[in-house]
């Protein structure tokens, strides 16, 4: 019994039939001791229809549908496969491994046994055979007289790669664009089920189904996403299993991103900018400028974006914008040249971009040079002009202190005979130094050569060039003029010392003819003093202080006492105006005395002194007299 494609009684015998290639029939006489070649497993299959069985004990194999009646005590699932090497036989329910307990048996010829089965025992058997060439998997269902079966499975498919997917309804299935997808919905049921298919809960035309009952879906795209649902009724009831279709795009790349360009045009056409591509691209910015780098791509779901420097994480300070699209670099300083780099992954796969950041240096630069320093002759050089560049612009020196200063080699230019010329030599001194004078030079007409030696020439060669210059000029012929003083005046000026006066003449400028001009034309000579000191007598003066009277209290804050200052003649000692001595500070003529608090006020009777302690001073003695 080969593997067969039939509809049996709303359900397909096998999920996944293997190819009658599968089976290779032995072709070898094993009685000559011959061995029997290599095979993928196959599992014999017994298709019949469905049919409700009364018996206590039910034996059947796979490919059958058992529906069980309320007196079954024990079903026996015989799952044989053929095989080299000998195919491993497992068994699983409803996708999930059967787990063996007293009640659920595997017996030693691999069939599974259940005995006394309940509701909970139905669902859909599958008998994987595997060796190391493949394998090959058949299901039996086991169902209740009633409302129709569905195998389902709760696995989440994901195909990046393959052109077509198959799998049982109640899956999720992500899939590239241009897959074919096929959903089994495998039915068992009595009385048989009829199958209808809906998506998004609306009901497909029967051109999607295939002679299985299972929905196929050809070369599918976005639009064909959705919820997929296959619904099973018959006369016992109904019910509907789901599948999820989602469409994978891996990350590919874009021409452009739209939140970039819109970041720039807010921030001004200053900041460096650049997208990432799978090729890499590359930017060069100045040294401490922020930089701004893209990552155009999309895909379906959206991919998660994550940056790498060099290979590594981030590290340096940085954002990211537009969900990680966009990553802002604040000072590019903190990272050298090296290649930033962007990986997009999602469910469908995963793409990584790329640009290279060169960091600008400021350089040195000699290229240009200084303007020649002769015309002609032998001694013309240009020195190199020292500039600093950034990018080929120059900036200011500052930018490349750091950096050391390329040796600077003047380069000889304009090393050629210079035309006829008139030399002079310097001008000799002026004959007079005032009045006026007259001075001289040589004249004459020289050619230079480009060997730096003087070849003379005629005067006529020099005159087409230019005019012959002078020889003789007037000089100095400002008048001669001096300083004149009068005699000194009186020595009665204020004393500035003792015996010492100030005595003062006049100190004008004029010619040698005795003409007064002025003062600035004498400025150049040095001047008379106008004023000096003199010795005097009037000068011999000092400050004379008699004795301080009697302080006027005794104690209290109103006493004070005097004397007399006079400025005396020291010869004369008499008195002379005080304006004499005022050269030294005067001496004070009142000061304040016995400021101290005064004791309760006594009356000294009987020829003693009267105290008034209220006014602080004495107001009787014995002769009735106050004495201040």
């Amino acid at each position: 019994e080969y593997p067969l494609h039939r509809h049996v009684s709303g359900f397909t015998s096998s999920l996944r039939t293997s190819s009658a290639e599968a089976f290779v029939p032995t072709s070898i006489d094993l009685a000559n001791g011959s061995r029997r070649p290599h095979q993928k497993p196959a599992i014999l299959r017994k298709i019949s229809a469905a049919q409700q069985l009364s018996a206590s004990e039910v034996v059947t194999h796979l490919g059958q549908t058992v529906v069980l009646a309320s007196g079954t005590l024990s079903v026996l699932l015989h799952c044989e496969a053929v095989g080299n090497p000998k195919p491993t036989i497992s068994w699983a329910k409803n996708g999930e491994e059967v787990k063996y307990n007293d009640r659920i048996l595997l017996q030693p010829d691999d069939s599974l046994q259940i005995l006394a089965p309940v509701e909970a025992d139905v669902g859909f058997y599958a008998c994987n055979a595997s060796n190391a060439l493949g394998s090959d998997t058949v299901s039996i269902a086991v169902t209740l007289s009633g409302k129709p079966l569905i195998k389902t499975s709760r696995a989440t498919v994901i195909n990046t790669e393959s052109p077509a997917v198959t799998v049982d309804i109640g899956s999720t299935v992500k899939t590239i664009q241009r897959a074919n997808v096929t959903i089994s919905c495998q039915v068992a049921g009595v009385p048989e089920a009829e199958v209808t298919w809906f998506k998004n809960k609306v009901k497909l035309s029967p051109a999607h189904r295939q002679h299985d009952g299972s929905l196929l879906i050809t070369n599918v795209s976005l639009p064909d996403q959705g919820l997929y649902s296959c619904k099973a009724a018959n006369l016992r009831g109904a019910v509907t299993e789901s599948s999820q279709l989602l469409i994978l795009e891996p990350p590919r790349p874009l021409p452009y991103l739209e939140d970039l360009e819109a970041m720039l045009s807010t921030s001004g056409t200053s900041t460096h900018s650049v997208l990432t591509s799978p090729s890499g691209t590359k930017m060069t910015v100045s040294p401490g400028s922020s930089a701004v780098i893209g990552c155009a791509v999309d895909g379906h779901p959206t991919p998660n974006i994550t940056w790498f420097y060099s290979g590594e994480p981030l590290s340096m300070q940085h954002r990211l914008l537009s969900a990680g699209h966009i990553l802002q670099i604040f000072n590019v300083s903190d990272a050298p040249d090296g290649e930033f780099s962007c990986l997009a992954q999602n469910e469908a796969g995963s793409l990584t971009q790329k640009t290279s950041l060169t960091i600008q240096e400021y350089l040195w630069s000699a290229d240009k040079l200084m303007a020649c320093s002769a015309s002609c002759g032998h001694k013309g050089v240009q020195l190199p002009q020292l500039r600093c560049l950034l990018d080929g612009a120059e900036v200011n020196i500052s930018h490349c202190r750091e950096k050391p200063k390329p040796t600077l080699q003047p380069i000889a230019c304009n090393r050629r005979d210079c035309p006829s010329r008139w030399m002079v030599t310097s001008w000799s001194p002026c004959t007079r130094s005032c009045g006026g004078g007259i001075q001289m030079r040589r004249v004459t007409c020289q050619l230079l050569t480009a060997k730096g030696s003087s070849v003379p020439m005629s005067n006529e060669a020099c005159a087409q060039v230019s005019k012959r210059p002078v020889d003789t000029q007037n000089c100095n012929r400002q008048p001669c003029v001096e300083w004149m003083a009068s005699s000194w005046g009186q020595c009665n000026g204020p004393c500035i010392g003792p015996r010492m006066a100030v005595q003062h003449r006049q100190v004008s400028c004029q010619t040698k003819d005795g003409i007064p001009v002025s003062s600035d034309q004498c400025s150049a000579l040095p001047r008379p003093l106008s004023t000096q000191n003199c010795w005097t007598d009037v000068c011999g003066v000092h400050w004379r202080v008699s004795l301080w009277t009697v302080c006027t209290a005794t104690c209290g804050n109103y006493g004070f006492q005097s004397r007399r200052v006079d400025c005396v003649h020291v010869r004369t000692n008499k008195p002379v105006l005080e304006h004499h001595c005022s050269w030294r500070p005067r001496p004070v003529n009142w000061q304040r005395c016995n400021i101290t608090p005064c004791e309760n006020s006594r009356l000294l009777r009987g020829g003693k002194t009267v105290w008034d302690k209220g006014r602080g001073r004495v107001i009787s003695q014995k002769s009735s007299t106050a004495h201040l």
